[in-house]
């Protein structure tokens, strides 16, 4: 795996989305590595899981350059493949049979909410902050903005970020219930460790049930994932998308 590290540490898996010189963007082989990753960690079955990331963003979504520069005869395929594997990575991640936490640094934006709200517990760095940017780039919602943030901040609040492309930041983001921890900075990756550890020392059995009974159904976010699917296929391949990178890229449409 090249954009991803996964390992074992003391038992507890870590898995590291390793493409820290492009703020670890949503590319389909980094996508591919997380599923990857994740297949491992079925098979090893350890405690928890952990999701991190390297350098000074956790991830900043799909990259709007990659879109951008693929044609756009092309461009409804490659975001169908960039979305579709998006997706999937995130219906694995609610489908793994161990608890997931996500600690969150930096930037989130576009897609790769979608990695945070399908773990379990979240927890936040005092600079994470969580940005759409579709109605500036001129895309259609992707990742679980419409899928799955709702549940956790509500609709009225999740709509307005998106409208408006206000951007969440810790404390909000905390206070609404998308993360359940605050720390200081730099603190992230130990809390997640102990939270961990606290997991590690309950019984197996009774945490596997508790899972299934408060996860949101897989079966369900797939459906809801397959209507934004859909929608950013269209929106992509419009003028507006195409003025909308081209600005936000700094380039002539």
């Amino acid at each position: 795996m090249k954009h991803v590290s996964y390992r074992l540490e003391d038992g507890i898996g870590r898995l590291t989305l390793n493409r820290p010189e492009r703020h670890n963007a949503l590319v389909p082989e980094l996508l591919a590595d997380i599923r990857e990753a994740l297949a491992r960690c079925r098979e090893d079955q350890p405690p928890a899981l952990i999701v991190d990331a390297a350098g000074k963003s956790f991830s900043t979504g799909g990259d709007v350059a990659g879109f951008y520069d693929t044609p756009r005869p092309l461009r409804r395929d490659y975001a169908a493949n960039v979305v579709g594997e998006l997706n999937r990575t995130i219906i694995d991640l609610l489908n793994l049979p161990v608890p997931t936490i996500a600690a969150v640094h930096g930037l989130v934006t576009g897609g790769s909410i979608g990695l945070v709200l399908a773990c379990d517990l979240v927890v936040l760095g005092p600079k994470a902050s969580f940005a759409p940017w579709y109605t500036v780039v001129g895309y259609s919602p992707d990742g679980g903005w419409t899928a799955l943030l709702p549940e956790r901040i509500g609709r009225a609040r999740a709509l307005d970020i998106q409208l408006t492309n206000r951007s969440l930041g810790a404390e909000e983001a905390h206070q609404s219930g998308l993360g359940q921890y605050l720390t200081d900075a730099g603190e992230e990756l130990a809390r997640a460790w102990t939270l961990a550890n606290q997991i590690r020392a309950r019984q197996p059995g009774s945490v596997a049930r508790t899972l299934r009974l408060n996860r949101p159904d897989p079966g369900q976010v797939a459906g809801a994932l397959e209507q934004e699917y859909h929608q950013f296929l269209e929106q992509i391949v419009t003028d507006e998308a195409d003025q909308g990178m081209a600005a936000f890229l700094g380039r002539k449409a």
